[in-house]
């Protein structure tokens, strides 16, 4: 009965050979609900979720407690990561009801899929009384269950709609540098206490502000930098093999919960880059290769995508392939080598971690490169034969996105073209098996559309959400800047163009899923960023970016009423709308557009986009081509100068006086 083994995420594969009776979501397991009048089970979590692990173990592997599961309930398990959209009208009523929430999430549910319990982990014998104690509930006073989840449910759909305000001012924006201020940890980086989630989005905003040269511009720069640094020096990096873990569970960046997620270390390689481009930080663009080197060795699948994540776990244990006790650093590079690289990685006999051992941090630099280079290296070798935590392969269209837009950056900021390339082959996975309609595969019904994720080159049956086709626009637009290839910024078009006409709410808004998505209880809407960009503020990014390179009154528009939202968070949230900041700083900037026109290939043409790419002006955009060839909008009319390549820096599509040198592109950049 076990209806996994078919499955295509690696999350649901993990619990394939259960004794639990597992459906996947669908209506199989709802009609199964009502046939046996059992309520549903709804299990979610994702497959590098430490506390998801132990529940497993605990609890869906023990014949026990499996037998009441099955006896009682029609269970259903949820990759949250491949159905963000059940992940989020559940977790909205987890959070309602108990007032936290977290993976994995456990909801009872009507069969029509209405909440009336929920909770998260639960130790094996408490999950056991509460089995016994819900299905009594059900089976002794329906009546009240029933009207319970009728009250949460109403409850959660008479929300009142998220306050929006004015497209933000810079005044807005200064005061939201001096609300992030307010929770800055001035000694340790980041924001608030432990746990610490890197606040990618929150940084970008810095910088740009910083950039842009605002009455808080020193502070922004040095709480950027300041938590930039940290996080480099800290446990949360991998000082080995590169690449950040998913949080720290102190305040002082030392313990990280050890998996590995895409789509952090695809926003914190962007972030670095960036911090490299703004101040020159030799740090900021170590961290950044290591980061992309990261990606490509330990993320990429063998189509060209990005896998989701690398578990926390190996050999049952949560971060054993990362740390390590003065003992094994001395068996492996001998006693002198041993302690001194125990004192540069901060390895102690008590142990920094658990069981003795240490995760490694890199609080100064070394006295000796060489030296560390060489120790370093084989530290890596040695843990390459450890085992290794397990990956999930599946590649999601928003994570790529957002990978996209890195390493593209990444590789035109760092003269890397491999990077480049490898930002390129995600852009044709995602364009060839993601992408439906319009010029993609499929019959083109409603425009183009987009199945959220993949594995081994095959599509999952998912429709995509909001941040999928925000998210992709927006790598495709940067992958756009730094090759010109008009491919990518027709793609975007389209996609923009399914967010235009698919999510808007109505008020200025988006939905997290279109139109014509799966009915849950709850139509999705969060306007406030997560691990991730909303998909609110992604869109609004994006349409921003596509507005600047084709004059869109319509597109520039809606990005505008989408960032309303920023003005009510800036003062007092500023922290959840980072990304949404950052895009309202790029729109107060312009944002600037730079056009460049020359032959493809030419080292003054070269020469010129190069220094448009390196500009730290906030939101900047960048169309390439050659004189006369089709491409974005904002190429249209502008040709040599004296037949030299030239530069055309404009905002509103209002240009000046186009430049030939890099020299003077720069000065025009500044002005």
């Amino acid at each position: 009965m076990n209806k996994l083994k078919d499955a295509t995420s690696p999350y649901l594969l993990q619990h394939a050979d259960n004794p639990v009776h597992w459906f996947e979501w669908g209506e199989e397991a709802f009609a199964e609900a009502r046939r046996r009048d059992v309520p549903l089970l709804i299990s979610v979590g994702y497959s590098a979720c430490h506390w998801c692990h132990v529940m497993a173990h605990e609890s869906f592997e023990d014949g026990d407690t499996a037998a009441l599961m099955n006896e009682h309930f029609v269970n259903v398990k949820v990759d949250r990561e491949e159905r963000p959209d059940v992940d989020a009208v559940y977790m909205t009523a987890t959070q309602a009801m108990t007032g936290q929430g977290g993976w994995p999430m456990t909801v009872f549910a009507t069969p029509d899929g209405h909440p009336f319990y929920t909770g998260t982990y639960f130790p094996r014998p408490q999950f056991q009384r509460l089995l016994a104690g819900v299905s009594n509930a059900w089976n002794g006073d329906r009546e009240a269950v029933l009207a319970q989840s009728s009250k949460i449910v109403e409850a959660l759909n008479s929300q009142a709609a998220f306050p929006s305000g004015p497209l933000p001012a810079a005044e807005t924006l200064t005061r939201a540098v001096r609300s992030l201020a307010s929770s800055f940890d001035a000694v340790r980086g980041g924001f608030g206490e432990a746990p610490k989630f890197p606040p990618s989005m929150a940084l970008e905003f810095l910088l740009r502000y910083g950039a842009a040269g605002g009455p808080e511009a020193e502070a922004a720069l040095s709480m950027a930098g300041r938590t930039l640094e940290a996080m480099a020096r800290g446990g949360i990096y991998d000082q080995l093999g590169g690449g950040f873990a998913r949080y720290s569970v102190d305040a002082e960046w030392v313990v990280p919960h050890f998996e590995k997620m895409l789509y952090d270390n695809a926003l914190l390689l962007r972030v670095y880059a960036h911090w490299w481009r703004s101040t020159g930080s030799e740090r900021g663009r170590r961290v950044a290769l290591e980061t992309a080197s990261f990606l490509l060795a330990e993320m990429r699948t063998p189509e060209g995508g990005f896998a989701s994540a690398l578990d926390a776990d190996s050999e049952g244990v949560e971060g054993r392939f990362y740390a390590w006790t003065v003992d094994e650093l001395q068996e492996l590079l001998g006693e002198d080598d041993g302690d001194w690289a125990a004192g540069v990685f901060e390895v102690t006999g008590a142990g920094t971690f658990e069981h003795g051992a240490s995760v490694l941090q890199l609080l100064s630099d070394p006295d000796d490169r060489e030296r560390f280079e060489r120790v370093r290296a084989a530290l890596l070798t040695a843990r390459s034969r450890r085992v290794r935590p397990g990956r999930d392969d599946k590649v999601v269209a928003a994570w790529n996105g957002l990978a996209v837009a890195a390493l593209a950056e990444a590789g035109a900021l760092f003269d890397r073209p491999d990077l480049v390339e490898a930002a390129r082959a995600a852009a044709v996975l995602l364009d060839e098996v993601h992408v439906r309609g319009a010029g993609g595969s499929g019959d083109g019904a409603g425009g183009v559309r987009l199945l959220r994720t993949s594995r081994d080159g095959r599509a999952g049956g998912n429709a995509g959400v909001l941040e999928d086709y925000a998210d992709l626009a927006e790598g495709l637009l940067a992958l756009y800047a730094v090759t010109g290839e008009t491919r990518w910024f027709h793609r975007a078009g389209e996609l923009l163009e399914t967010v235009l006409t698919r999510f808007p709410d109505g008020s200025g808004g988006f939905y997290d899923t279109a139109d014509d998505a799966e009915r849950l209880f709850q139509r999705p809407q969060d306007p406030t960023d997560n691990a991730t960009p909303s998909g609110r503020f992604a869109a609004a990014g994006a349409l921003l970016s596509y507005a600047a390179l084709t004059g869109s009154a319509r597109h520039r528009q809606a990005a505008e009423a989408a960032l309303g939202t920023v003005s009510v968070l800036a003062d007092r949230h500023a922290r959840f709308a980072g990304w949404g900041l950052a895009v309202a700083q790029a729109a107060v900037s312009g944002p600037v557009e730079v056009a460049v026109v020359g032959p493809i290939g030419d080292s003054a043409t070269a020469a010129l986009h190069r220094t448009a790419l390196l500009s730290a002006v906030p939101g900047l955009v960048v169309a390439l081509g050659e004189p006369g060839s089709p491409g974005a909008p904002l190429l249209e009319g502008r040709g040599l100068v004296d037949g030299s390549p030239a530069a055309y820096v404009c905002r509103g599509f209002t240009c000046r006086m186009p430049v030939t040198t890099p020299a003077a592109l720069e000065a025009e950049l500044m002005s």
